[in-house]
């Protein structure tokens, strides 16, 4: 037996660095990496031309999620499910969390870096934070906005490599948790750096650089509009751009991959990549439609190789990230109550899909649920997605479909209004006043009706497929603790609903 094998059977890995190796114990790591805003604009999801050279990287040793949702299309609340487990409904975290918005999950909230904590896992967190308060997600190590500049810790990845470097040296005795908040491809509204921050460490004069990419640009007329957009020159000149910030992401996820590898981690490290939300257009982010909901999902597992590269068609949820990483760690969920009922995650670990095909009925759906988004944006919907049906319970459904302002000041948006209002064609496959006002219940059918144009809820063919629906929804808000759960027909009385009669009146 030579020395590679000896140490590989008790436990422990060769390091080799700088021309030195060292015998090191081998532990259970995992990276985290969130993109804010990021959609499937990756050769990973087969788009030909956005070029993503590191992500393909990583999909060459994960398996590939082809249908990942994300619990809550916004990013705050989207960000605390994550790291808690929890749907944003019962962790308290309805919308924004930073300035007046000020939402907040509650305190007594268990989330993964503090439950990691009392492991004596050591745990870190770089970029875009944006949830709080700070006491219930607790790093041990804190390289996030308002501390740092957002700019700087979360698109420079130069600058965010050297924090991955410092997090690196404390004390490499304990296994590690370290999440990456990246902010691209977030917009950046009525920035210098343009609609997507494309332009800051570019290179160019007045803009930065940032020595660990190169920019890719591309032509607007070359990009690939997704079927949810207008077809127009305003839509195509914005995706150009955030294809230029995608790259930006791409090259940071080359960036991490290298760092585990230098310092000896990538084969002992548990790799997750997702997506907090849709991305920044319209019918996507804040919505729960497909393109709203759907994320691009990477799983990588050291350990099991044998679907490296493979595809799955199941079906996870940014929600199970918490339940996935306890079982790769091997910590337990602690018991513990929020407002008077015991906390059970809803997710599942993602782990039996880098072994094989799981066959589990828990694949084969997911749920989402939103509140808030900015503070004025009320809006709550509940939502089911199984392999063929989407139903949307649209609870303010009497209330016209409220805009972020970042989905308000954008090409794309703006020249939906401006052509709407000079009466040219908007090329989108959808009216305004279709965009803003809803029906109560929407359902889908994905196989036939990808762009989700007609809704079904109201066709009786398809009134067990409803009810069904509707049964599965309402049993994963009771055991969520949905406070929503008697809204809009009642109010909830004494652990009942009270019907108040509020009916909408017949229009003639």
């Amino acid at each position: 037996m030579n020395f590679v094998q000896l140490v590989s059977t008790l436990g422990f890995a060769l390091w080799c660095t700088h021309g030195r190796c060292e015998a090191r114990q081998s532990f259970k790591n995992v990276l985290v990496m969130l993109g804010d805003d990021v959609g499937f604009e990756t050769s990973v999801y087969n788009n030909t031309i956005c070029k993503t050279p590191n992500l393909d990287r990583l999909a060459r040793r994960s398996v590939t999620i082809q249908h990942g949702y994300t619990s809550v299309s916004s990013c705050s609340p989207s960000r605390s499910a994550l790291l808690s487990g929890l749907p944003s409904h019962q962790n308290g975290m309805y919308g924004l969390h930073h300035s007046v918005h000020h939402f907040n999950a509650f305190d007594g909230v268990q989330s993964l870096p503090v439950i990691l904590g009392k492991s004596n896992i050591k745990t870190g967190i770089i970029g875009k934070k944006h949830v709080g308060p700070d006491n219930v997600f607790k790093f041990e190590y804190d390289r996030t906005a308002p501390d740092y500049d957002l700019l700087q810790c979360a698109r420079n990845i130069t600058r965010m490599k050297q924090f991955v470097r410092e997090f690196f040296e404390i004390d490499d005795s304990r296994p590690f948790f370290l999440y990456i908040g990246f902010n691209d491809c977030h917009r950046c509204p009525e920035s210098r750096y343009g609609d997507f921050c494309e332009k800051f460490g570019n290179g160019q004069p007045g803009f930065g650089n940032i020595p660990d990419w190169k920019p890719a640009y591309y032509d607007p007329k070359e990009v690939i509009v997704p079927p949810f957009l207008p077809d127009t020159p305003a839509t195509r000149g914005d995706i150009s751009n955030q294809y230029t910030s995608m790259s930006r992401l791409d090259a940071g996820v080359g960036m991490l991959l290298d760092e585990l590898e230098s310092h000896g981690y990538l084969n002992d490290t548990l790799i997750i990549f997702t997506a907090d939300n849709g991305i920044p257009f319209p019918n996507a982010k804040t919505n729960l439609y497909e393109a709203g909901m759907g994320e691009p999902y990477l799983i990588s597992s050291p350990v099991e190789t044998s679907r490296w590269g493979q595809v799955s068609p199941s079906m996870a949820s940014t929600i199970d990230i918490l339940p996935t990483v306890l079982d790769w760690m091997g910590v337990s969920f602690p018991s513990y109550s929020l407002m008077g009922m015991e906390v059970v995650p809803s997710g599942k670990s993602l782990l039996p899909v880098t072994r094989m095909e799981p066959s589990s009925p828990s694949f084969g759906h997911a749920f989402a649920s939103h509140n808030f988004h900015e503070v004025y944006m009320y809006y709550p919907m509940r939502v089911m997605r199984n392999k063929q049906y989407r139903l949307l319970h649209n609870l303010n459904y009497r209330a016209p479909y409220p805009l972020a302002t970042d989905l308000y000041d954008n090409p794309t948006f703006l020249d939906i209004m401006n052509r709407t209002e000079s009466g040219q064609p908007t090329k989108w496959f959808k009216t305004l006043d279709q965009y803003y006002y809803r029906d109560e219940y929407e359902l889908f059918d994905l196989q036939a009706d990808p762009l989700e144009t007609t809704n079904l809820a109201g066709n009786s063919s398809y009134g067990d497929i409803l009810a069904e629906m509707k049964k599965s929804l309402r049993d994963w808000r009771m055991a969520t603790n949905d406070y929503w759960i008697c809204y809009p027909e009642g109010v909830r009385y004494k652990n009942q609903c009270a019907d108040i009669h509020n009916a909408p009146p017949n229009i003639l």
